[in-house]
């Protein structure tokens, strides 16, 4: 098998077939290990990244993983005209408890030595913790007291957290090294974040793809290609599917994976949109104009030069205004306004909720263990909120997230899209609200349909598209006031 040319970028990748194969030896690994499966059937993600080295004394690898099965990896394959294969492996966080299985790579940085600084002023706040809550329960409260505790133990977790990420020294594929505060500093240029989030999110530097790239950097190997997988059951709020892959997390690792790999990949280099693609227009007269946005396409400008709907109208009507938008990777009809006093009506009707629109999309069911069959239909109602450690991620949140309500009818598949028709059901989905990413999560969610949409890379698998388009839109038209609706057929 053919060795990558180089590293793939963490953020946005298709799993190399040498990374399967390490996967496949790393669950097999787990799966035999009393202490640790039952721990990584709640749910874990895990890493691995293949690597190579001239000189691979002392290398901790795990075997060539075009071997099945494990193998030397100090021994090169037969002609391999490159240094010996392998792959390290690694889980976020902690596993069964710890951070030192013998199977993976360690840890940046121990945190859980019993009688090391952090484990010892964690047990002195604690101790705080306890004192406030007794004296909380007292019939008269020593209010003044309680306050006192609060304000020590703020200081004392806030210290805590600056200290042990300075303990993070991050070494990149130069040879520099630096903690994590300083990477954070350096990434947020921006005055206002460095004020608002002072320090990193919790848990940075303790995901897969830190700690490989640290061991890789520290022991002289070459990373190949890396990737994270899923293992056990999805989360509450989440939507992770076991075995399939994932992207590194933006809000933790994105500042660090971007220092590590200076000069190796460019983590912030998106996938730009094609540069041919252009909005159709379906309809159009004074006041507005109705398209029909291919998948691929940005709605509204981003943050780099990539063509949207709403720049490529503006060069052919003059300015135009986006009372909603889609997604840059769904397709479908949108409503724009030419004029401002359009856009201000039919922002109206968004509010009200007059605006009616039905999207199709294809479910990807050979991801799901669901039996879903043609002529369900209901109303999935999942409160949802952003990920503030991994945008634009959703997650389901019943205490804290916005309500979210769509109405959907299953359909039978016909088999446009390169899947096998028995792989998909069609589903029609009506939303009554109009939350960041809500089809997708309404659909992915194991409290909703627990079945993603084909191509949605972020709560399912990547695939030629995300099948997912606006089919139907009606809408009073701002100036005549007559309802108008139109529909259009996806391509999958």
């Amino acid at each position: 098998m053919e060795r990558p040319a180089r590293l793939n970028n963490p953020f946005g990748y298709e799993p190399h077939p040498l990374c399967q194969m390490a996967a496949r030896q790393v669950r097999a690994y787990v799966e035999s290990q009393p202490l640790l499966i039952e721990d990584a059937r709640r749910g874990k993600m895990m890493g691995v990244l293949v690597v190579e080295r001239e000189d691979a004394e002392g290398a901790a690898l795990k075997g060539d993983p075009q071997r099945p099965g494990g193998g030397d990896p100090r021994r090169p394959g037969e002609g391999s005209p490159r240094g010996p294969l392998g792959f390290l492996a690694a889980y976020s966080g902690l596993l069964a408890g710890r951070n030192d299985w013998e199977y993976f790579v360690p840890p940046v940085f121990d945190a859980q030595q019993p009688e090391g600084h952090f484990k010892q002023t964690e047990r002195v706040i604690s101790e705080i913790n306890a004192q406030v809550a007794d004296l909380a329960a007292m019939e008269a409260p020593p209010l003044q007291q309680i306050e006192e505790l609060k304000r020590q133990r703020k200081q004392l977790s806030e210290e805590l957290q600056a200290w042990l990420f300075r303990q993070y020294l991050m070494v990149n594929a130069q040879g520099e090294r630096k903690d994590l505060i300083g990477i954070w500093r350096d990434y947020h240029q921006s005055e206002k974040i460095r004020r608002q989030y002072p320090l990193p999110p919790g848990g940075s530097g303790d995901c897969c793809a830190p700690k490989l790239l640290q061991y890789a950097f520290l022991h002289g190997l070459r990373p190949l290609a890396i990737a994270e997988f899923w293992m056990g059951e999805s989360p509450r709020g989440e939507v992770r599917h076991d075995g399939q892959y994932y992207p590194a997390c933006r809000g933790k690792c994105l500042p660090i994976l971007t220092f590590m790999l200076q000069g190796v990949v460019d983590c912030r280099e998106g996938i730009a949109a094609p540069k041919d693609l252009e909005p159709k227009v379906l309809y159009e007269d004074e006041a507005v104009l109705v398209i029909e946005k291919p998948s691929g396409l940005l709605a509204v400008p981003g943050r780099g030069q990539e063509p949207s709907v709403e720049s490529l109208l503006a060069e052919r009507y003059g300015q135009v205004w986006m009372p909603h938008r889609l997604d840059m990777d769904t397709s479908g009809l949108m409503v724009v306004a030419r004029t401002e006093q359009a856009y201000k009506h039919l922002q109206r009707q968004f509010y009200a909720r007059t605006i009616y629109k039905k999207y199709i999309a294809l479910l990807d069911v050979a991801t799901s263990d669901r039996n879903l069959q043609p002529g369900q239909q209901g109303t999935i109602s999942l409160p949802l909120r952003p990920d503030p450690l991994d945008r634009p991620r959703q997650v389901v949140d019943h205490l804290h997230g916005k309500q979210a309500v769509t109405d959907y009818r299953l359909l039978p598949y016909t088999g446009k899209a390169p899947i096998p028709a028995t792989q998909g059901l069609l589903a029609e989905l009506e939303p009554h609200t109009g939350r960041t990413h809500q089809l997708r999560m309404h659909c992915a969610h194991h409290e909703g349909l627990g079945t993603p949409i084909v191509g949605d890379a972020l709560y399912g698998r990547k695939a030629h598209r995300l099948c997912l388009h606006a089919a139907v839109l009606s809408f009073d038209h701002p100036t005549t006031g007559e309802r108008m609706t139109f529909e259009t057929d996806p391509d999958f």
